[in-house]
């Protein structure tokens, strides 16, 4: 039975508990959506961040279900709306960076400009 907290983040609970496919599928969506998302930069350092193993488990945990969230095919506000496909993906992530904070470590968001500036948005799947 879900809390009053996780109603409706079932999936990407789920999602969450295995590594490896928030992995894959991360970048896989990652690399199809990242010219429309203006926080790329800060999902990315959250998930350089939720796989570091310096990282606590409990702030890897809230931030592979915001991940977790963001790869799931289907949410709350469907993706391929124009502008306002992402505000929830943007909603959970802002909340989980939020309570993490001071876990993302400049050398998170060194990595994720770094991608960024390699292309990602270029390899469009």
């Amino acid at each position: 039975m879900a809390s009053e907290h996780s109603v409706g983040f079932e999936p990407a609970d789920r999602l969450a508990q295995d590594r490896d496919s928030v992995r894959r599928q991360f970048w896989s969506k990652l690399k199809r959506v990242v010219a429309h998302l203006p926080f790329a930069e800060d999902l990315l350092a959250a998930y350089y961040c939720a796989f570091d193993k310096q990282t606590p488990r409990h702030v890897q945990a809230s931030l592979l279900g915001a991940i977790a969230y963001f790869i799931l095919p289907f949410d709350f506000v469907p993706d391929v709306l124009p502008v306002l496909g992402f505000t929830d993906d943007a909603a959970v992530l802002a909340t989980a960076i939020r309570i993490v904070a001071g876990n993302i470590k400049p050398e998170h968001r060194e990595a994720a400009r770094a991608a960024l500036k390699r292309g990602i948005g270029n390899e469009v799947a």
